[in-house]
């Protein structure tokens, strides 16, 4: 049972900020967690838009009580840039979602890869020697396919209508894993992981990631969005008799991780 917040002139500001943001479901999640844990802190939404960006990160770094920021679409890429050190994963995926303070440094990390094949594994599919399509190379997309991998996929084949940031993505992805990254399409016949890293399906009349009449029971769909509950790529995945993994899966997955980042519990290893 989450305890009640605690809001005092101690209490520890974490920003999450993207653009749009009412689709995000973790502020109310994370503080809940942090109050479980005894700690005065709080995560707040931030809805800034990319060109006023670097300011507005100028201004958290003069803020003395944020000691974390959680960063969204479509600024997971553009953050990177702001970190002093990143992780492994972060710099492979050449995107950051979680950046904490070091001193008047921010350090980066990429946890959307983790908490999303965390996410599919509760499922019960493991993506271990089978292979796998991903749509979506950006920041979401590049941790995810940097993760697919990095847990023994047999080989991913990626789709981004941005050929220029797909190719680069495949550039980093075949230089951590040699030969195993190459472009796709949206085909999902001959994968057993059929993954969209892609916000289409978060707003009415958004086209799908992929060709949902090719789909069969045998596949594994999973997905970024969380609102709706159900995404049309997830409705169409089920109806065709897939498993399948929605956003909230992969959100639920890294929930403790990002909140434990955080509160300094765990640290990023950059």
């Amino acid at each position: 049972m989450t305890q009640q917040l605690k809001v005092d002139g101690e209490t520890r500001i974490f920003p999450i900020v993207g653009h749009p943001i009412e689709q995000v479901k973790s502020p109310a999640s994370l503080s809940g967690i942090m109050a479980d844990r005894g700690f005065n802190g709080m995560v707040v939404p931030i809805d800034i838009l990319p060109e006023d960006l670097p300011g507005w990160l100028a201004q958290a770094g003069a803020m003395r009580n944020v000691d974390g920021i959680i960063v969204t679409v479509p600024h997971k890429v553009s953050c990177l840039a702001f970190c002093a050190r990143v992780s492994a994963r972060a710099k492979a995926s050449g995107a950051v979602n979680i950046m904490i303070r070091d001193g008047n440094e921010w350090i980066g990390d990429a946890t959307d890869g983790h908490g999303y094949l965390d996410g599919i594994a509760a499922e019960g599919f493991d993506v271990s020697g089978k292979p796998a399509l991903l749509v979506g190379a950006g920041g979401a997309g590049s941790a995810i396919a940097y993760e697919i991998l990095a847990r023994g996929a047999s080989e991913l084949a990626l789709h981004d209508i941005d050929t220029a940031k797909r190719d680069a993505l495949l550039a980093r992805l075949n230089e951590a894993f040699p030969g195993k990254a190459r472009a796709g399409s949206t085909d999902p016949r001959g994968f057993a992981l059929v993954a969209n890293a892609t916000p289409l399906g978060m707003r009415e009349g958004d086209p799908l990631p992929v060709q949902t009449e090719f789909l069969t029971s045998e596949q594994f769909v999973a997905d970024v969005v969380t609102r709706p509950a159900v995404p049309p790529l997830i409705a169409a995945a089920r109806a065709a008799g897939c498993g399948t993994m929605p956003g909230s899966g992969m959100f639920n997955a890294q929930a403790v991780l990002l909140a434990e980042l955080l509160m300094g519990v765990r640290s990023i290893e950059a």
